[in-house]
C-alpha cells in the first residue's frame, strides 16, 4: 500500500469515526432535551426516593445545584436511552474490519458487557443502594440532623451504581483476559478463597450486620466470580499469528 493509498483510509477512516461522534452525540442531545422539559421531574423523583422514604431531608448548598442535578439526571437518562443508536454507530464503525467469525465473537460481547452492566446496575440500585442508605442513614442517628446536600446524593448514587455495574462485566473480562493468556484456570482457581474473604468483608462493611442483608450481596458477587473462573477453564490462549502460522 503506497502512503497515498494509507492516507486515504486513514482519511476515510476519520470521516466515517466522525459520522459516529456526530449522529450519537445528536442523539443523546435530542433525547436529553425530550427529558429535560417532559419527564425531568419523574427522573428527579426516582432518584430522590430512597432518601425520601426515610424522612431524609435533601437541601441545596449552591445557588446552582438543584438545576444541575437535574442536567445530571437527564444526562445519564439520554445516554442510556440513546444507547441503541450508539451501539448500532459503534458497530458500523467496527464491523467492516472485522472477519465474519470475528463479529460473532465480538457481537457477542458487546452485548453481553451492556446486558451485565444494565443488570448489574439495576441489582444495585434496587438492593444494595437502600442498604448503603440505611447504613449512612443510622450511623447519624443521635450524632446529627440528617440533611444530605442533593450534589453530594447524586454524586454518591453514581459512584456507588456504576462500580456494581463494572463489577458485573467479570465473565467479559476474564473471557478476554484468558484469550490473551493474562490469567489462567488455575490462577483464578487458586485465588477463589482470598476473593470470597474480601467479597465477605465488603459485604460485612456495606451492609447492616443481619446474614441476610449479607447474602444479598455476597451472593451475586461469589456466582460471578465464579462463572469467570469456570470460563477460563474453556478459553484458549489466542496464539500470534507467526505461531499459528508455524
Amino acid at each position: 500500500m503506497t502512503n497515498v493509498e494509507k492516507k486515504q483510509a486513514l482519511y476515510e477512516h476519520v470521516k466515517a469515526l466522525r459520522k459516529v461522534l456526530i449522529v450519537s452525540v445528536a442523539a443523546v442531545l435530542v433525547v436529553f432535551a425530550v427529558l429535560f422539559y417532559l419527564f425531568c421531574t419523574p427522573l428527579v423523583d426516582f432518584i430522590l426516593q430512597p432518601v425520601r422514604e426515610r424522612g431524609i431531608d435533601v437541601i441545596t448548598t449552591a445557588v446552582s445545584d438543584a438545576l444541575m442535578m437535574k442536567f445530571k439526571v437527564c444526562l445519564v437518562s439520554a445516554i442510556v436511552v440513546a444507547m441503541p443508536v450508539i451501539i448500532q454507530q459503534i458497530w458500523s464503525f467496527v464491523a467492516p474490519a472485522l472477519y465474519p467469525h470475528e463479529k460473532r465473537i465480538f457481537a457477542l460481547l458487546f452485548f453481553a458487557a451492556l446486558l451485565l452492566f444494565g443488570i448489574g446496575v439495576t441489582f444495585c440500585y434496587l438492593f444494595v443502594f437502600p442498604l448503603a442508605i440505611d447504613l449512612f442513614w443510622q450511623a447519624a442517628d443521635g450524632v446529627a440532623d440528617t440533611m444530605w446536600s442533593v450534589k453530594e446524593y447524586f454524586n454518591f448514587v453514581l459512584s456507588f451504581v456504576l462500580p456494581f455495574g463494572v463489577m458485573f462485566e467479570l465473565p467479559v473480562a476474564a473471557y478476554m483476559m484468558a484469550r490473551r493468556g493474562w490469567v489462567t484456570y488455575a490462577k483464578m482457581a487458586h485465588s477463589r478463597k482470598f476473593v470470597i474473604l474480601a467479597i465477605a468483608v465488603i459485604a460485612a462493611v456495606l451492609t447492616p450486620p443481619d446474614i441476610i442483608s449479607q447474602s444479598m450481596l455476597m451472593a451475586p458477587m461469589i456466582i460471578l466470580f465464579e462463572i469467570a473462573v469456570q470460563i477460563t477453564r474453556f478459553v484458549k490462549k489466542k496464539e500470534p499469528p507467526a505461531e499459528s502460522a508455524a
